[in-house]
């Protein structure tokens, strides 16, 4: 049964096109196969938003909806789509959580496909502390963050952020300490970026069985 305080859970992803996509994966397992992890990566962070039953499902897509880059790509029905617009990571990012926060009204948590970790139980656990938190936060082993949740836009935390840089979550929280949030934190995961991340994936996440 879905929390009667829900969240909207958006998933940002590009699509999974060989060569675009996870790149600094591909000397360890090629244009497609980094694309295909990419692919088996964005399945299961939407399996597992839709299995938290926290909120609606949204996939907030570069290209847009309808881009012929998506036409192999699989979205579960149910999930709404959205496309991401213009500008670098940070506008992207914030112009979504604005339009759920003001537009539509709702607390978000917003999260990327990298993390295979990020399971239903992480994202339900972070739809609740969201109730009674003004912000969420899930870092990843790297200095980024796997999903980041919101009850009002906060344009500050994503404006001007050295992306892709070991220093994205404690700058993010820093920022969130000086706007006077009350924060939690999820546990430490790991993204799956780089050939030595390929140890945190779980046993048999590559198997198509699963």
């Amino acid at each position: 049964m879905t929390a009667p305080h829900s969240a909207r859970l958006v998933v940002f992803a590009k699509a999974p096109q060989a060569g675009q996509v996870k790149t600094r994966l591909i000397p360890a397992l090629g244009a497609e196969g980094a694309a295909a992890l990419a692919q088996r990566m964005l399945t299961h962070v939407l399996q597992q938003a839709l299995q938290a039953n926290a909120g609606p499902v949204e996939l907030c897509m570069s290209p847009p909806p309808g881009d012929p880059a998506w036409n192999h790509t699989a979205i579960p029905a149910g999930v709404l789509r959205t496309a991401q617009g213009e500008g670098d990571l940070g506008e992207r990012m914030a112009r979504a959580v604005r339009r759920v926060t003001a537009e539509v009204g709702m607390p978000v948590l917003l999260m990327g496909s990298d993390c295979p970790a990020l399971t239903a139980a992480v994202i339900q656990e972070a739809a609740r502390q969201l109730q009674t938190h003004d912000a969420v936060l899930v870092p990843v082993a790297d200095g980024g963050y796997a999903l980041i949740g919101l009850k009002s836009p906060c344009p500050t935390l994503f404006a001007k952020m050295p992306w892709s840089t070991a220093s994205v979550a404690a700058e993010t929280l820093a920022r969130m300490a000086a706007l006077g949030l009350k924060v939690w934190r999820g546990p430490l995961l790991h993204d799956i970026d780089e050939p030595a991340d390929l140890a945190h994936l779980p046993a048999g996440f590559l198997d198509p069985d699963n």
